[in-house]
C-alpha cells in the first residue's frame, strides 16, 4: 500500500468525525496555551523552560509534545493526517497520565481538595485519539480527499 493512502484510509464515518472533531477541538485551548501563551498559558518558551527545567523533559520531546498538542490539534479539526496527529495525541496524554497525573488519583480536582489533577480527562482523550487511530479521519477530512486521489493515481 502507499504510504500515503496507508496514513490517509478512512472510511466515512461520522463516529470518526465526532471523535476526530471533539479531540481536536479539546486539545486546541491545551496546546494554544503551550504554544502561543493563548488562554492564560505560557507560550512556547515559558512551556518549554517548565518541561526542560523543572519536569526535566529531554528538549527534544518537550518540543514534540508542544508540537502534539498544537499542531496536531488542527490535523485533526481538519482532517490532515489525522493518524498522525492522533498517534501523537495519545502519546503526549498516556505520558502525562502515567507521570505527572497518576499520583493524584483518578478523578479531575473538581473542588481543589486534591493536590493536581487526576487521569481521567487523560483517558478519554486517550480513548477518542484510539478511535480516530483505527478508523481514520471519517466524513469530512482533508485525509478522505487525499486518499480518493492517491487511490486513482
Amino acid at each position: 500500500m502507499k504510504p500515503l493512502l496507508f496514513l490517509t484510509k478512512t472510511d466515512d464515518s461520522n463516529a470518526a468525525l465526532v471523535a476526530r472533531l471533539t479531540l481536536g477541538l479539546v486539545m486546541f485551548p491545551h496546546g494554544a496555551q503551550k504554544a502561543l501563551g493563548w488562554f492564560g498559558g505560557y507560550g512556547f518558551s515559558g512551556t518549554m523552560g517548565f518541561f526542560t527545567g523543572t519536569m526535566h523533559i529531554p528538549a527534544l520531546f518537550a518540543f514534540l509534545a508542544i508540537a502534539a498538542e498544537f499542531a496536531g490539534s488542527l490535523a485533526l479539526i481538519t482532517g490532515l493526517f489525522s493518524r498522525v496527529a492522533a498517534l501523537g495525541i495519545a502519546a503526549v496524554m498516556s505520558v502525562a497520565a502515567l507521570t505527572a497525573h497518576r499520583g493524584n488519583g483518578f478523578f479531575m480536582n473538581w473542588t481543589g481538595s486534591q493536590k493536581g489533577e487526576g487521569f481521567e480527562f487523560h483517558l478519554l482523550a486517550l480513548g477518542l485519539a484510539l478511535i480516530v487511530l483505527i478508523h481514520g479521519a471519517g466524513r469530512f477530512s482533508l485525509d478522505a480527499l487525499l486518499a480518493r486521489q492517491a487511490g486513482r493515481k
